[in-house]
């Protein structure tokens, strides 16, 4: 399009493209799936006259949110059929998000898994408004509710997800500073160095999807977590390590074996000590680690 004036209607969505791609992931926990949604959005958007629409990026946000709706209700049926846990796909992210508190959170793993959780209209809520504090008639519009309801159901998941989100908020120098405590152990082949670094009650969630071998539970307990590491650590002969990256706004862990990327961790920390672990190793969702994607709530 290099040297042509491009139309208001085009104009209009790549103001607002990385908008509307954060609000799809968020809903979705899948890039793919949002980057889907984009397409249908656009679609439905180039059939509508810019200049009759009086608040474009509240119009935007309401496609996409009907048709990330409509994803995540067909998503289910893919989730029930996944072999072992699912977890959210992981994103390259860049500095600016991890300094940015409030993307940071709503885009991190510990936060994303916790929003599976959620019906498909209570995750769609919660994000409009926790998120991108969009207003309740605007989330009412989006949602096909009443402003009455959104209110009830934003209060209900906000209870659930403060229940379940991490008590205390962690800087990323905190994360930083238990993953290399853990990236040292793990590459010293370390027993005692993994189980200092890590809560009594440590959740490890591995997805595998059934194309690679994870837990097709999350394994609590330190010791468990331990001996499931040195276990797998045990049945790999070559050069196991851990390259720091950022990961959906937090601290993270590219491992690999003998450079070819294994997986991606990340972790939860609470008090100094790691109290969750996602480890993502399905192929198919370490397509976004490659390259930045850029994500804002604004």
């Amino acid at each position: 399009m290099s040297g042509h004036a491009t139309d208001p209607a085009t104009e209009s969505f790549i103001a607002y493209r990385n908008l509307l791609f954060t609000v799809a992931y968020e809903m979705l926990g899948s890039a793919a799936d949002a980057e889907d949604v984009l397409q249908e959005t656009w679609l439905r958007w180039v059939e509508v006259d810019p200049a009759r629409v009086r608040d474009q990026r509240a119009y935007l946000v309401r496609i996409t949110t009907r048709q990330s709706l409509n994803r995540l209700r067909a998503m289910r049926r893919r989730k029930e059929a996944y072999v072992g846990p699912w977890l959210p796909e992981p994103m390259l992210t860049a500095p600016d998000v991890a300094q940015d508190s409030e993307l940071a959170e709503s885009v991190s793993m510990a936060l994303m898994v916790v929003l599976e959780t959620l019906s498909p209209t209570e995750r769609a809520v919660f994000v409009l408004r926790e998120a991108f504090g969009v207003g309740y008639d605007e989330i009412a519009a989006a949602v096909g509710k009443s402003p009455a309801a959104v209110r009830q159901i934003a209060h209900r998941a906000r209870r659930h997800v403060d229940a379940r989100r991490p008590r205390e908020a962690v800087s990323p120098g905190q994360t930083r500073a238990a993953l290399e405590r853990f990236q040292r152990a793990l590459e010293t082949r370390d027993p005692q160095g993994l189980l200092d670094v890590l809560a009594p009650q440590v959740v490890l969630i591995a997805d595998g999807g059934g194309v690679k071998q994870a837990a097709l539970r999350p394994v609590v307990g330190a010791e468990k977590v331990v001996r499931m590491i040195v276990g797998g650590l045990g049945k790999t002969e070559g050069l196991l390590t851990g390259e720091p990256t950022v990961v959906n706004g937090d601290p993270a862990l590219v491992v690999r074996l003998d450079g070819e990327i294994d997986g991606i961790m990340a972790i939860r920390v609470e008090d100094a000590r790691i109290t969750g672990f996602y480890y993502v190793r399905n192929p198919e969702k370490l397509t976004r680690v490659a390259s930045v994607t850029s994500l804002t709530l604004r």
